[in-house]
């Protein structure tokens, strides 16, 4: 079950049931089975709370996420700061819809265990979300 929920701000148009089952596929393409997944959709001012409460990070960022996998099982809460990634569709001169989609995949993917600390996770999880990107045309 994948939920989409907005806290301070509106929740994205550009997510639909379609996005679901994009997300659906990307994570039974890796044999894993969908377990609950919480999508928040938020301000800076509530992600930058969230990650001083839970993580003790005082700065800004565009997703936080809380892996609640079990065996082969997804789940999580995933929340995403729709400030920030607006800021950052300018910033890489981006569509929102497609940044937004990038962060969207960017959680999921670390909840199929990807990591980006290193520079060869980094691009591995850059190849990872543009894989799973280049399909998502294909659902609409």
């Amino acid at each position: 079950m994948i939920e989409f929920f907005a806290e301070d701000v509106d929740l994205p148009i550009e997510l639909s049931e379609v996005s679901k089952k994009w997300i659906i596929n990307i994570i039974n393409s890796f044999d894993k089975k969908i377990g609950e997944i919480i999508f928040v959709f938020c301000s800076d001012k509530h992600i930058l709370k969230v990650n001083n409460d839970f993580l003790k990070h005082d700065y800004y960022t565009d997703i936080i996420t809380f892996d609640y996998c079990k065996k082969n099982i997804v789940s999580g809460d995933l929340v995403i700061s729709t400030d920030t990634v607006r800021s950052n569709a300018l910033k890489f001169n981006k569509e929102f819809k497609d940044e937004l989609h990038r962060v969207v995949i960017h959680g999921i993917l670390h909840l199929l265990g990807f990591k980006d600390a290193t520079d060869s996770e980094k691009t591995e999880m850059r190849y990872q979300e543009d894989k799973a990107l280049s399909i998502l045309s294909t659902f609409h």
